[in-house]
């Protein structure tokens, strides 16, 4: 992480700020597991306070705390819609946890594989688009040179900190942080806290 933070505060002064300001860098790691991907599904297209909240009666509505795919699959469709889930998402979760249960979803596979075969493999997925793989190579993965440039947030503040008039597109975003790699996580870490928002999954 030492080198990670001399390296952006090196190429960007911008960032260099935001590091000043933040502090040191406490990404909240996941276990690359069926939860961690679930947790980036019911993620989606939601925010982040509102989504910390499905997801908490989602794991208490597990039992133990911990989902695993045999307990969402025992969980009735009206308990899962209780705790705020759409149809959609309950069928894309539950979609994972018998590709999981069958080894079709292999996470050790996943955890020796490339960041670009991570994407092919999950995004073939029903319900798994590039924003939810970014997600899960950030959090639960520790990939260092992942950047979600389409998520509305990194958007969002990098608008707010680069003094931009109108939200960058997410190409203009990939140019920007040419200059961050190989740690466009931890520069996305940082853009997201700059929002003070919940920067974890």
């Amino acid at each position: 992480m030492r080198n990670a933070i001399a390296h952006l505060k090196q190429c960007d002064p911008v960032l260099a700020r935001l590091i000043e300001e933040i502090g040191p860098c406490r990404i909240r790691y996941l276990k690359p597991d069926y939860q961690a991907l679930a947790k980036a599904v019911v993620y989606q297209q939601l925010s982040g306070k509102v989504a910390s909240v499905i997801f908490g009666r989602l794991t208490a509505a597990a039992g133990d705390g911990w989902l695993a795919p045999e307990t969402l699959l025992r969980l009735s469709t009206p308990k899962l819609r209780a705790v705020g889930l759409s149809r959609q998402k309950i069928a894309y979760l539950r979609d994972l946890a018998r590709r999981t249960l069958s080894g079709e979803l292999d996470f050790g596979v996943l955890a020796r594989s490339p960041d670009e075969e991570v994407m092919r493999r999950l995004t073939r997925i029903n319900g798994i688009g590039p924003w939810t793989v970014h997600m899960f190579l950030i959090f639960a993965m520790r990939r260092k040179d992942v950047l979600p440039s389409g998520d509305l947030g990194i958007r969002a503040a990098v608008k707010k900190a680069y003094g931009l008039e109108a939200l960058p597109a997410p190409r203009q975003v990939e140019e920007m942080a040419e200059r961050w790699r190989p740690y466009a996580s931890i520069a996305s870490w940082y853009l997201w806290r700059s929002l003070e928002t919940d920067a974890n999954l």
